[in-house]
């Protein structure tokens, strides 16, 4: 771990800081996965099919980024691939561009990163695959057992719902407050109505391309460089184990104490 952040902030000093930072989220419902399975089975029953359709997938993006240039001339680039150990494999990616492909300014922030509901009518496709991949929670008051619901009183440790923008500025802890219009275009998502305000930012071409989760921000910090590294490669889980020493005589669940430790 100590190496490859060492190794990714050598990067940082020679070529800048990065710009993008983008996350990939295999969708288990690609048709690729979909037309190999079985009968009756699901994708998480088929994790090599999921990992190489997943690596498919990956390279044609590496390709989109690096050789056509997407989103811009990318100088420098690092990237992970995380395996979840209850979930579906995601690469995050920092791209560092050359300094004619810089993001500086708001207005450059809002051609390459969007954070809204596109008009059901005048793009349906974008505004299905928003509604099904780009849309967090129903969270907070709407949800209150919701997952990303932490601390004591309970808040969302992703800052959901964000706040209306009116146009894009720049943000205090190095992440920009992305145009968050108040135009009343809604989608429903799990029986609850939601807004602009709990849009994860992504960038239409890529989304559109690809059909999975991607979200894509604009960084100008070093400190996700260190995210990225040092919570990739933080290691397996810890478990509290109790030993106790009065159970003489009492049957031990071998099975269900291998399953605990795991």
């Amino acid at each position: 771990m100590k190496r490859r952040f060492l190794d990714a902030m050598t990067l940082v000093q020679d070529d800048g800081k990065p710009n993008l930072f983008l996350t990939m989220t295999c969708n288990p419902q690609w048709p690729e996965i979909c037309d190999n399975l079985k009968p009756g089975q699901t994708a998480q029953d088929r994790p090599e099919l999921v990992s190489r359709v997943f690596r498919a997938k990956l390279e044609d993006l590496k390709e989109q980024l690096f050789k056509k240039h997407l989103l811009g001339e990318v100088k420098a680039y690092v990237y992970v691939i995380e395996f979840q150990k209850c979930g579906l494999p995601h690469a995050h990616f920092l791209l560092t561009m050359h300094t004619q492909h810089k993001i500086n300014n708001p207005d450059h922030y809002d051609k390459v990163v969007c954070a809204k509901i596109p008009d059901k009518l005048r793009h349906p496709k974008l505004h299905e695959i928003v509604a099904k991949h780009m849309i967090h929670g129903p969270c907070g008051p709407l949800r209150t057992n919701s997952p990303c619901m932490q601390g004591d009183p309970k808040l969302c440790r992703f800052r959901y719902p964000r706040q209306y923008n009116e146009l894009t500025t720049q943000g205090d802890d190095a992440y920009p407050l992305y145009r968050r219009r108040n135009n009343g275009i809604n989608v429903d998502v799990r029986g609850k109505t939601l807004d602009n305000r709990w849009v994860v930012p992504y960038n239409p071409r890529l989304l559109m391309m690809f059909n999975c989760h991607m979200n894509v921000e604009v960084c100008s910090s070093i400190k996700s460089v260190k995210y990225l590294f040092k919570y990739v490669y933080k290691g397996h889980n810890k478990q509290v184990i109790q030993i106790d020493p009065d159970e003489q005589g009492v049957v031990i669940n071998e099975i269900k104490r291998f399953q605990d430790a795991r």
